[in-house]
């Protein structure tokens, strides 16, 4: 794939530092780092981002996500890998980047007010929000 602007980090610092330390602040926000990194995985997956795939399963590899968790995490639907609060996550992550298709079902909002705390919640979405600005 052909950048098409080149080096745009340069070209927008404020607002990539933003987005920089809204990342530091998600890290530290209480969620598992694991699940964060599924979470970018996945929506990198629907988004096509070969670079955030890439990048995200490295990621996952170096902290011990196991290879078999990898390689389902596109079919996790269909998997029993996954524990439940992955699986509310997933659904949001899958429901939020597909937000025009999905209008963001009750269902999986259900999920996730289930396995997550409201801080929680909202530390999800932003980080499922910030993957998809990348």
């Amino acid at each position: 794939m052909t950048p098409r602007l080149n080096e745009p980090f340069k070209l927008a610092q404020a607002p990539i530092k933003a987005m920089q330390a809204l990342e530091v602040a998600l890290a530290a926000s209480g969620l598992d780092h694991n699940l964060l990194e599924l979470v970018k995985l996945r929506a990198s997956q629907i988004n096509g981002c070969a670079f955030c795939i890439h990048m995200h399963t490295t990621d996952l590899r170096k902290h011990g996500e196991s290879e078999m968790r990898l390689y389902m995490l596109n079919a996790w639907r269909e998997s029993t890998l996954y524990s439940p609060r992955e699986r509310a996550a997933l659904a949001w992550t899958d429901a939020l980047t597909r937000l025009a298709e999905t209008g963001a079902p009750d269902a999986d909002y259900e999920l996730v007010k289930a396995e997550f705390t409201d801080a929680e919640q909202v530390n999800l979405t932003l980080a499922i929000g910030a993957i998809n600005v990348w």
